[in-house]
């Protein structure tokens, strides 16, 4: 039995987006899991067309992350082509961590990641991002010069998504540069866009996943460019499903990425 992944993405086919290639952008889309049958149910079917089979040595947990690699690599491409660039990354949780980690495995020339928790920062740097800031103790606008240069960053991605980030990303973005919102944002925006105006800043976004991010995630992996086991925080079996959940709320603040192990 050959191992895979799913894109747990159901879509009409049939909307513009669908029409163009575009799917995860459906006008009727849904998710796994959400909004229709997921894996937590006796019986489970996938179309065909949402499956990517993965190497047989990547382990079961490493198959798991691709989704959330797959939602990285997505993030990265909205910049184009970033090899030889300097990339900044605004929060380091489990997407933060990949957005960096597939920026450097795509040829950026240095990316730093900032967070205010330095166990996250950590937990970075064991990922082999090695320029990192905690925004409490220093200024993102410090960061960036003391890293990049004056030149500062040359495209931005807000992990964060709340009004304290990307408040951050417009006022230290240099002029005419790019700023990337990856994660959904935190409730109704309040950012300076007079800034974002005047200073001709190309504020760009991005949802989710195509076919192509979960091959090019597997390639990544595959050539020890981006390291998926150290954000697995905790596994737990399928029969302690309930007890995975009262990990997660009881350890936001710490835990990455939590596996439920369906095969015991």
């Amino acid at each position: 039995m050959p191992k895979v992944t799913i894109q747990p993405q159901v879509v009409c086919g049939e909307c513009y987006p669908c029409r163009h290639g575009k799917y995860n952008l459906c006008e009727e889309l849904k998710v796994m899991g959400f909004q229709t049958t997921g894996t937590a149910s006796e019986y489970f079917a996938v179309d065909a067309s949402k499956v990517t089979p993965l190497p047989e040595d990547m382990s079961y947990e490493e198959g798991a992350m691709i989704e959330p690699l797959a939602v990285a690599v997505h993030a990265v491409r909205q910049a184009g082509d970033v090899k030889g660039m300097k990339i900044a990354v605004l929060g380091a949780g489990p997407i933060g961590n990949l957005v960096a980690q597939t920026a450097l495995g795509m040829g950026a020339e240095s990316v730093l990641i900032t967070d205010v928790s330095n166990l996250r920062l950590e937990k970075a740097k064991e990922c082999g991002i090695q320029c990192t800031a905690n925004t409490k103790e220093e200024d993102l606008g410090d960061a960036m010069l003391r890293f990049f240069g004056p030149d500062k960053a040359d495209v931005i991605y807000d992990c964060a998504g709340n009004n304290i980030t990307m408040g951050q990303a417009i006022k230290y973005a240099r002029k005419g540069s790019v700023i990337i919102l990856v994660v959904v944002f935190a409730g109704m925006a309040e950012i300076d866009l007079a800034v974002l105006n005047d200073h001709e800043l190309d504020l760009n976004t991005t949802m989710m996943y195509r076919n192509e991010d979960y091959i090019e995630g597997i390639r990544l992996v595959n050539e020890g460019k981006v390291h998926l086991q150290p954000l697995i925080s905790k596994t737990f079996a399928f029969r302690d499903y309930k007890q995975a959940y009262q990990y997660i709320d009881e350890n936001r603040e710490t835990a990455m990425k939590v596996i439920i192990n369906v095969q015991k």
